[in-house]
């Protein structure tokens, strides 16, 4: 409970993280049917990258900050131009959006959108961020708590983002039991999780635990912009998508080394693979 994200905001795991969650936002809007959204770890929706939080670490530097689409290839930068279309409007007024503010500017009016956090400051500051959008509901409800209660939604469409702050030592035990509880429920659903890479046993780990319980449509996606060492900061990150678009692994091939290029230069490295 001690997770502050704003110390985080807008660094090279939240680009990764968000630039492939507008590329499935963007494939739910294909289709005129309404979809849902829901976020289980939602955090404070926005973030103040003048804040004393975020100038202390000054991560968003080598993140969004470092990012310069002019000089990606043009495929890349058309894939990666719905989240920058969010994200530079927000730097604009020295802010980073969380993935709340990211998936409520990216939404058709149709579509609804509900937001679970537990913690008093973050939700607080989430209902603010959200306000009076009717598209929206924001639940203090612990994440877990919030993905089998309220799945699977009436518009039988849509997106789980699981983005736990990875505090507890069996996190990933615990996200692991949930996500497969919550797919027996809506084998349909497009579920999206992130983890922190101190070492490759974790998203080894989560990927075998889902090919073990016959989850048979996945990604693994892994951005890092250095050698990752247990001891030393976050430098890598990962993704697992359960029942990925179909257009997203092809994409994601094309997207992420440009990433891993201009966040990591030399040491920066990918992983797309189908679990």
């Amino acid at each position: 409970m001690n997770y502050d994200h704003a110390f985080h905001a807008g660094n090279f795991a939240d680009v990764f993280k968000h630039a492939i969650l507008a590329r499935v936002i963007d494939y739910l809007k294909r289709k005129p049917a309404p979809f849902r959204i829901i976020d289980t770890h939602a955090g404070s929706g926005a973030y103040e990258l003048s804040a004393d939080a975020a100038t202390r670490t000054g991560e968003w530097r080598g993140g969004i900050g470092a990012l310069d689409p002019e000089a990606m290839p043009a495929e890349a930068r058309a894939l990666l131009a719905p989240y920058l279309a969010v994200a530079d409007t927000a730097r604009a007024g020295g802010r980073y959006p969380g993935s709340p503010a990211l998936a409520l500017a990216l939404a058709r009016p149709l579509d609804r959108l509900l937001f679970c956090e537990l913690h008093p400051a973050a939700l607080a500051r989430l209902r603010a961020a959200v306000g009076r959008d009717r598209r929206a509901k924001v639940i203090d409800i612990d994440g877990y708590t919030g993905l089998n209660a309220f799945i699977p939604p009436v518009e039988r469409r849509g997106l789980v983002l699981v983005d736990p702050p990875f505090e507890v030592p069996d996190e990933l035990e615990r996200l692991t039991a949930a996500l497969l509880a919550a797919h027996a429920k809506w084998r349909e659903g497009i579920y999206m999780i992130w983890y922190p890479i101190k070492d490759r046993r974790g998203g080894e780990r989560l990927a075998a635990a889902l090919a073990a319980a016959g989850v048979a449509d996945a990604l693994r996606l892994e951005l890092s912009v250095a050698p990752p060492a247990p001891d030393g900061p976050l430098v890598a990150s990962g993704l697992v998508i359960v029942n990925p678009p179909y257009v997203l692994e092809a994409e994601a091939a094309c997207l992420l080394p440009a990433l891993a290029r201009q966040l990591g230069g030399g040491d920066g490295a990918v992983v797309v693979q189908r679990i």
